[in-house]
């Protein structure tokens, strides 16, 4: 191994090791965010920008190391950011995180990888093999596999990194819109009785019926010829 990954390896493992060590984990929830709204708020009023382009990195960052709390950021997104701001930084960082986490599985973390979802990599290679790139769209359309697990086994696969990175931006875009859509209802929780609001209980609805009306959509999809991306 080079030298270069060697430094790489060791810098991931550094910050891996720091978010354990001071559990900045319990950062991301959404108690947390509630209990900081006004203060995200006020400092957006002062550096909208600012703010945006470091939620943006950090977004980036806890994907791109499979860190835990990626579905919490896009919630707070649509709560902190609102809908339209909200599903942009999130659309754009989280195929950024993907793509790097694809490739850090690429070049970094074969073996690993490997031993570790080796039971997995046969059904996807069967699955390219089959669909194409449209086998990633589906599995990022339906989560039936973790999202991480997917950014880091397609990093073994013969994929292009820019038909990764396209195809995944574009299988994530509804599920980004359900995840800002709830976050910016949930934002405006204030009370117990704010929960049984009719915009707060249609958009937990989206939320479990998502998955359904996404495997409805690519089982007609997959039923038309010539299915593949």
């Amino acid at each position: 191994m080079s030298s270069s990954k060697i430094v790489l390896l060791i810098l991931i493992a550094l910050i891996i090791g720091a978010w354990v060590f001071f559990d900045l984990g319990q950062y991301i929830s959404f108690a947390n965010l509630k209990q900081n709204q006004e203060v995200l708020q006020k400092m957006l009023q002062d550096n909208f920008l600012l703010v945006s382009i470091g939620f943006f990195v950090f977004y980036i960052l806890v994907t791109a190391l499979s860190l835990p709390g990626a579905a919490i950021m896009t919630l707070a997104a649509g709560a902190v950011f609102g809908f339209i701001s909200g599903f942009l930084i999130v659309s754009f960082a989280s195929s950024i995180g993907a793509t790097l986490a694809f490739l850090v599985a690429r070049f970094l973390l074969q073996d690993t990888i490997k031993n570790k979802f080796g039971d997995k990599m046969h059904t996807i290679n069967q699955g390219i093999a089959r669909e194409g790139a449209f086998y990633l769209f589906t599995l990022r359309l339906i989560p039936v596999i973790p999202f991480f697990v997917i950014n880091l086994v397609f990093g073994l696969t013969r994929m292009k990194t820019w038909t990764f990175y396209w195809v995944s931006q574009l299988g994530m875009l509804a599920g980004t819109v359900v995840y800002i859509n709830a976050g910016t209802q949930l934002a405006s929780i204030e009370s117990p009785k704010d929960i049984l609001s009719a915009k707060i209980i249609a958009s937990f609805v989206l939320l479990g019926l998502f998955p359904l009306i996404a495997k409805k959509i690519i089982d007609r999809i997959r039923r038309k010829p010539h299915a593949k991306i």
